[in-house]
């Protein structure tokens, strides 16, 4: 296969690239000056139906007044109104929504002429223990700052919704979104985290909790929070706001966690259990049998983490996968033209109420295709 490599050096886990900072407001970093570049830019979303509401957080990424928040806070249906930092409140619609990735794009209805927009990192920069500030609305209390640290990078998770409309992860039973930035400051489901440049790195999409199901207070950070990337977030809002969907794509297997061996190192990642034909993945070279241990040079540890990168892949693009086969590692490119025949997106008007499992194909066997 004439796009296959073999080596018997294993991939790393990445720490990341140099950090996402390009220049640093004021020389060192100062959260205060970076608080006022960019809290005007941070909102907070109520939705109210019947009496009942839901809040969260978005930010503004362009003069027209579009707003980036989760699909979580903006698929619930009811009024929406959106409050500017300096307290001015408008009426706002939703623009589409994409529930694999739980990002939304909102609009205000006749903006102001003078709104501040926050601009995005390179997420693809970041690196573990770069400083971050995360803005938001917790619990109804605006504009509230929080600093901390990138904690780790391409961190899966599965997502579940509570009875507050926020988002946990570590249950059971629940759809995985896109590999995450997991951070340490105290973030908001809707809510931007910013760089010591004041420019998007991810927006906030979930916090680990310890409390169990059955519990009847609602559980707070511990300090592990997770948001969707900014490269993710910048291309799906792209799509959402040229056509009120987003396309996902799929690789073309059928994987289940597994482990394989190359000397004496065993490694864990996604075995392929078997390859659809005219798939990306077979026009790759992929075998039954291989185990995926990495993509694009990102670790592979489970199908969950597969299926993160595979989820957050655009159309069209070409991505390196890795995988150990007959005790060898082998890396062959991937063209990813082929579209999940199942969108998970839903634009204005349509009845997708978070349908969180549209695009979940596990079977009892714990096996999913990517």
């Amino acid at each position: 296969i004439s796009n296959t490599t073999t080596s018997t050096v294993a991939p790393n886990s990445s720490t990341g690239g140099s950090g996402s900072t390009d220049t640093i407001i004021s020389g060192s970093t100062n959260w205060k000056t970076v608080a006022k570049k960019v809290a005007a830019s941070v909102v907070s979303i109520t939705i109210t139906s019947s009496g009942r509401e839901i809040m969260g957080s978005g930010v503004i990424i362009d003069k027209k007044g579009d707003i980036i928040t989760n699909n979580h806070v903006a698929s619930n249906s009811g009024d929406m109104t959106v409050t500017l930092s300096n307290g001015d409140m408008y009426k706002a619609s939703i623009v589409g929504s994409d529930s694999t990735t739980d990002i939304a794009v909102v609009r205000i209805k006749n903006p102001p002429k003078n709104l501040t927009y926050a601009t995005f990192a390179n997420s693809d920069n970041l690196a573990v223990g770069e400083s971050v500030m995360a803005i938001g609305n917790p619990l109804g209390y605006e504009n509230t700052a929080t600093t901390g640290v990138v904690s780790a990078l391409n961190r899966p998770v599965t997502l579940s919704e509570n009875s507050t409309n926020s988002y946990s992860s570590g249950s059971d039973d629940n759809t995985v979104y896109t590999n995450t930035v997991q951070i340490d400051a105290a973030g908001n489901s809707g809510g931007p985290s910013f760089n010591a440049s004041g420019k998007i790195i991810g927006i906030n999409t979930a916090i680990a909790s310890t409390a169990s199901s059955s519990s009847s207070g609602n559980a707070g950070s511990i300090g592990i929070g997770f948001a969707i990337p900014a490269n993710t977030v910048k291309w799906v809002a792209d799509e959402i706001i040229k056509s009120g969907k987003v396309e996902h794509v799929t690789l073309g297997v059928t994987v289940q966690t597994g482990t394989a061996t190359v000397g004496s190192a065993t490694r864990a990642g996604a075995t392929v259990k078997s390859v659809s034909d005219d798939s990306s993945a077979s026009a790759a070279g992929l075998q039954t049998g291989d185990t995926i241990v990495a993509y694009n040079g990102n670790t592979v540890g489970s199908v969950e983490s597969l299926l993160g990168y595979v989820r957050s892949t655009q159309k069209n693009s070409s991505v390196t996968v890795t995988v150990i086969r007959d005790g060898k590692y082998v890396t062959v490119k991937a063209q990813m033209t082929h579209a999940e025949s199942k969108s998970s997106s839903s634009n204005s008007g349509s009845d997708d109420n978070n349908n969180n499992d549209d695009n979940n194909n596990d079977d009892n066997n714990n096996d999913d295709g990517e």
